[in-house]
């Protein structure tokens, strides 16, 4: 496995195990954590959203003496109704301030790695929730603090006025809308990123083609057969993407959803395999001329 670092020094696995695909109750589960940690895996995300919070329950049982060995990523800033309808966006100090010891509790833990706003608007109260993150770190509760956001505007907004340490935001070869901006941004900034989305919902997994964002079938399926075509020697297409994603200098990993041991496999040998070489990496962007974002710009 290969290893970056995010600018506090946390050692960051190129690939990184996203825990929301898991089954709630899968009995492959703690199998499928212990190996990947095993096998050189240091950052494990999830959310207290996913699952009405089960997920971070089933995670924090999965790791068990390993917690120590791991960094562990969760979000924050979104609440269940009471009656399970749905969920509100609640960015506020005083939620996150509760919401943080909900989340320690289920993952059975005393301190968070990277505790993350699940989302974010121009209109929430941003420096309280700036407020809440740096309490929480003088609490010794948390470590430090990102965002998970695809809205470069927002993404804009924190690079400027916090301390975050990272972005977690969608990129694959499916959707290459942080090539047009953020991406340079974080880099310049030293804030690492966290990409998920690199397989896109499995289409460059093996899954049969389907629209996908801006793009057609007819589209998807013409990109995965060049992939195909160009994938290297001893790489599957998966790994390929992945590789894709991972390789790009500005990104710290690429956070793989991860169900099965086939994808835990494909998404260990993407973190240790050669990156891609410069023609490969630009041959595979030729395949097309990718997208760009059409709101909060």
């Amino acid at each position: 496995m290969q290893y970056k670092f995010l600018k506090n020094g946390f050692k960051v696995s190129v690939t990184s195990f996203g825990c929301m695909s898991l089954e709630e109750y899968g009995i492959e589960n703690d199998y499928l954590i212990g190996s990947a940690i095993d096998k050189g895996v240091t950052l494990f995300d999830t959310a207290d959203l996913y699952n009405k919070g089960e997920n971070e329950v089933l995670l924090g049982k999965a790791l068990g003496n390993n917690r120590k060995k791991i960094l562990l990523a969760t979000k924050v800033g979104n609440r269940w109704r009471t009656d399970g309808s749905g969920w509100d966006w609640i960015p506020t100090k005083e939620y996150i301030l509760e919401a943080v010891d909900h989340s320690l509790r289920r993952l059975n833990t005393d301190y968070i790695d990277l505790y993350q706003l699940h989302g974010g608007t121009l209109d929430d109260p941003q420096d309280e929730i700036i407020e809440a993150f740096e309490r929480l770190k003088d609490m010794g509760k948390i470590r430090d603090y990102g965002i998970s956001s695809i809205r470069p505007n927002v993404i804009r907004s924190y690079v400027s006025y916090s301390n975050i340490v990272s972005v977690m935001t969608q990129y694959s070869l499916l959707d290459r809308r942080p090539e047009e901006e953020v991406l340079q941004l974080l880099e310049d900034h030293k804030i690492g990123v966290l990409a998920r989305g690199t397989l896109a919902s499995g289409l460059l997994a093996g899954k049969p083609a389907a629209s996908y964002l801006s793009l057609k079938e007819t589209e998807v399926r013409n990109i995965q057969r060049k992939v195909i075509k160009l994938a290297p020697v001893g790489k599957t297409p998966a790994e390929t993407a992945i590789r894709y994603v991972a390789d790009h200098p500005a990104v710290t990993t690429a956070v793989v959803g991860v169900r099965t041991s086939l994808q835990l496999d494909e998404m260990i040998d993407a973190g240790s395999l050669s990156p891609l070489t410069e023609k490969k990496r630009s041959a595979i962007a030729a395949i097309w001329t990718g997208n760009r974002y059409e709101q909060h710009r």
